[in-house]
């Protein structure tokens, strides 16, 4: 790049924050201070370069303290299902994670629009504090009902606010290479998954439930800290924004993606929820064994962040989540009657890694998607709400399938689910580029 270009860059990003002025804060005043570059002119795109990869590490910690603290439900779900903090139903306790989980993706409807209006840091802050209010909350939790508030619905409203953003901001700095950055970034999730279990599962023992999450609520403060530091808005939207671009609703391709993801995340996070359960329940592993199988997944999934995105670019996002996605329903049915330690661990592994692409990889195909990069943040936002409806209750209609049908029926509902899911995402691959066997998209 270019002296004059990195200098253009730089005027770029020390303009005032989108939604208000150097002078006094009101939105409506101040215009001409806006950035002459605009959002669709991929030219002006940095590709590269600290500042685009320091955006990268922000995006890190966001992905660290949204889905890694999702997948640590897990080790929640085993703790409440011993019945020492209250007494309910696996299906009662998974909804618990399954509203957390949810809210991150319906409030995408709300947060994606007051991106691309300019609110980035207005959501950033905002979303912060819910996720440790939730977190202090859920330290001085003894009810059920105490806990679905605090860590369900506090923490999912933190999550939900500041996921969309953290993500939206990277297509403004990456173009060829936006896959790799996403990957990057999103195996924060991965390694928030890992460190977190662990956190709680060696202290909780020590120094009781109270002060393990508060001991984690440390942690997430410290590392939420980074992205407030780093993250550098580079290009400022149109002064008119959409709440909604409901014309994509009419775009096949669009449809068929989100409705395939709707399906997917029926199935996602059965095995982060219930695998470490299956396991103790079915004598597979013994409690401590049983419980790092949920970081042993998470640890698969810091990979499946990052490689499966690499290659995306050469081969197709489209055709890598397609792909992941139905080996992951794979995995699932393998298992039906699994009684071998070494294979509940080896396909924990294996679904932490192809799972981790549907994580990753959306975003980079919601870009795909968005022929106006103004509108990324909206289309992003609209799709994850939708997909949401799979996510809110695939979780406690396993839990139900559970306790009426076994395990063997409840994985055969997640293999089905997730199959469907990428089966049904190839075909908005095929809708963009045709009916071909293989192209890179």
């Amino acid at each position: 790049m270019s002296n004059e270009q990195e200098t253009e860059n730089d005027k770029t990003l020390d303009e005032p924050e989108p939604g208000c002025s150097r002078q006094d804060g009101n939105p409506d005043t101040h215009e001409d201070q806006r950035p002459k570059v605009s959002v669709n002119d991929l030219s002006s795109i940095p590709n590269g370069g600290l500042r685009a990869w320091f955006q990268v590490v922000g995006t890190f910690f966001i992905f660290f303290n949204t889905w890694g603290i999702l997948n640590t439900f897990g080790a929640y779900q085993t703790y409440y299902e011993t019945g020492e903090l209250f007494v309910s139903s696996s299906s009662n306790i998974s909804w618990i994670g399954s509203v957390q989980s949810s809210l991150l993706l319906i409030l995408g409807l709300a947060t994606g629009p007051l991106y691309d209006a300019g609110y980035f840091h207005v959501l950033l802050y905002s979303g912060s504090l819910f996720i440790l209010l939730g977190q202090m909350m859920t330290s001085i939790c003894h009810e059920y009902y105490q806990t679905l508030l605090a860590q369900g619905f506090c923490i999912g409203i933190g999550v939900g606010l500041i996921f969309i953003p953290g993500v939206a901001l990277l297509s403004t700095y990456f173009e060829s290479k936006l896959a790799l950055a996403n990957g990057v970034a999103a195996a924060g999730s991965g390694l928030g998954g890992i460190l977190y279990p662990i956190i709680f599962h060696r202290l909780s023992r020590q120094i009781g439930f109270g002060w393990t999450v508060r001991a984690i609520g440390l942690v997430i403060l410290v590392t939420l800290l980074i992205p407030l530091l780093v993250f550098r808005v580079r290009v400022l939207p149109p002064n008119k924004r959409k709440v909604l671009d409901l014309p994509a609703f009419k775009e096949p391709a669009y449809v068929s993606f989100v409705l395939g993801g709707l399906l997917t995340f029926i199935s996602l996070n059965i095995p982060f929820f219930y695998i470490q359960y299956f396991a103790i329940t079915k004598k597979i592993a013994a409690d401590e064994m049983g419980f790092y199988l949920l970081s042993i997944i998470t640890t698969g999934s810091v990979f499946g962040r990052v490689f499966p995105n690499i290659f995306a670019t050469r081969i197709g996002p489209f055709n890598i989540v397609f792909s992941c996605t139905i080996i992951c329903g794979a995995l699932m049915f393998a298992l039906v009657n699994l009684s071998s330690l070494a294979g509940i661990v080896v396909i924990s592994l294996l679904y932490g890694f192809f799972s981790g692409a549907f994580v990753s990889l959306p975003p980079t195909c919601f870009v795909r998607l968005s022929p106006d990069r103004s509108h990324v943040g909206t289309r992003m936002g609209m799709g994850y709400a939708v997909m949401t409806v799979g996510n809110l209750i695939g979780t406690p209609v396993a839990g139900t399938i559970l306790q009426n049908q076994g395990f063997n029926t409840m994985w055969i509902f997640g293999g089905i689910m997730s199959i469907a899911g990428g089966l049904t995402m190839m075909i908005s691959r095929n809708i963009q580029v045709g009916w071909k066997l293989w192209v890179s998209q």
